[in-house]
């Protein structure tokens, strides 16, 4: 599962989605993983390949299995939040896992697993009707998690988001 340098130590677990909350959301972890002495673990949920199983097409004209191109893009995503945010080294030595289903069941089997001291989820701030509709996949984490979560918003939305 989990890629880069193992780790004995217990991770701070950071579900990500590439979306502009993934951004603050790890820049956040990194800045607290040094406090907690913890590793990170950056994972990406790959959403349930049952419910829609597929391919994308990539730039070059030829379809590939979704979790080839998510790992992609993870690594892509990964790079330029490295190039944006130098200082913030932790990322270098983070670990990355990439897993199929449905997010928030994942996210706590792979939180379980690894026995990860936290997860740090990012919250897309959903409210009235969209949120009563939606829900949270942060709020759903938090509620079910036996371990602390802490959701980080960014108090603003980003452009193009009612």
């Amino acid at each position: 599962m989990p890629k880069k340098k193992e780790s004995k130590k217990q991770p701070l677990l950071v579900p990500i989605d590439f979306s502009p909350y993934s951004e603050a959301v790890l820049r956040w972890a990194a800045d607290a993983a040094p406090r907690y002495q913890a590793p990170l673990l950056i994972l990406h949920v790959v959403h349930d390949l049952a419910a829609a199983p597929g391919y994308y097409n990539s730039k070059k004209g030829r379809l590939r299995r979704l979790e080839e191109t998510a790992g992609d893009m993870m690594d892509a995503y990964l790079k330029q939040f490295d190039e944006k945010h130098p200082k913030l080294r932790i990322l270098k030595i983070a670990e990355t896992a990439l897993v199929t289903g449905l997010p928030v069941n994942r996210i706590l089997e792979v939180a379980e697993k690894t026995r990860a001291r936290q997860i740090i989820i990012g919250s897309q701030g959903r409210t009235g009707l969209p949120h009563f509709l939606l829900g949270s996949k942060a709020e759903r984490v938090a509620q079910l998690a036996p371990i602390p979560v802490t959701i980080v918003k960014t108090g603003k939305r980003p452009k193009g988001e009612g």
